[in-house]
């Protein structure tokens, strides 16, 4: 497990942090976990996560990958931007209270300018779902934010 509490490594607050850890990383991927609570903010009226949630627990996966990094590397925890999901598919309705998931995220893609593509599986007992995800973390976030379109 490593060290490193999940709130330093996601540029998440309070209940929107839906993982409880990370159980490892390396350059190229992540593995986090969480065990599935009732009373969260996404949590269906009988405690369970309804399977769409994996998709947020896949890309704050990401987020703490990015998180990792920083922290290795001794920079900041930056905000960074789900663009989008293809092929999210999910063998459950919903994850069930106490369930113990975890969620792998493999990098295949990330260029200078801040555009990745990251390979995820997310398994539990009798659980399966898997997506590609497209995100961005522009190299200077800051000021990226501070933008305005022409």
């Amino acid at each position: 497990m490593i060290a490193w509490p999940i709130a330093e490594l996601l540029p998440h607050a309070g209940d929107m942090i839906l993982l409880d850890g990370v159980e490892r990383f390396d350059d190229e991927s992540v593995v986090t976990y969480l065990k599935v609570r009732a009373g969260g903010l996404l949590n269906a009226a009988d405690g369970s996560l309804p399977a769409w949630v994996g998709v947020e627990l896949m890309a704050q996966s990401v987020a703490a990958f990015a998180g990792c990094q920083a922290r290795k590397a001794g920079q900041p925890v930056e905000l960074g931007f789900l663009l989008g999901t293809r092929n999210f598919q999910c063998n459950v309705d919903a994850f069930p209270v106490d369930a113990p998931l975890s969620i792998r995220a493999l990098r295949s893609l990330q260029d200078d300018s801040g555009m990745g593509v990251f390979e995820c599986h997310l398994d539990g007992p009798g659980i399966h779902a898997e997506a590609r995800l497209n995100v961005f973390r522009p190299p200077e976030v800051a000021r990226y934010l501070q933008e305005t379109p022409q």
